[in-house]
């Protein structure tokens, strides 16, 4: 899911895993990376956002939790 690069300490998020903007504490599945900046989308679907690696943290299995109920959830609205 997540991991770390040796010696660093930091957090380095994994596309396709969640993870959380320490800005504001959203919670978002990552889709990748660009510079400084991890990309972010909203569990279910939705506009991405960027932020700062420094500001990335692992999701907690709460977090990721949440993220993936609102993913069902959203799944079920869709029409058929």
């Amino acid at each position: 899911m997540t991991r770390s690069e040796p010696g660093a300490g930091a957090f380095t998020p994994v596309r396709g895993s969640f993870a959380v903007d320490g800005r504001d504490g959203r919670v978002g599945r990552v889709m990748g990376r660009v510079g400084p900046s991890v990309q972010l989308r909203p569990p279910g679907g939705g506009v991405e956002w960027d932020c700062p690696l420094d500001q990335v943290r692992p999701a907690t299995p709460a977090d990721v939790l949440r993220a993936r109920l609102s993913e069902v959830n959203w799944e079920g609205q869709l029409p058929r």
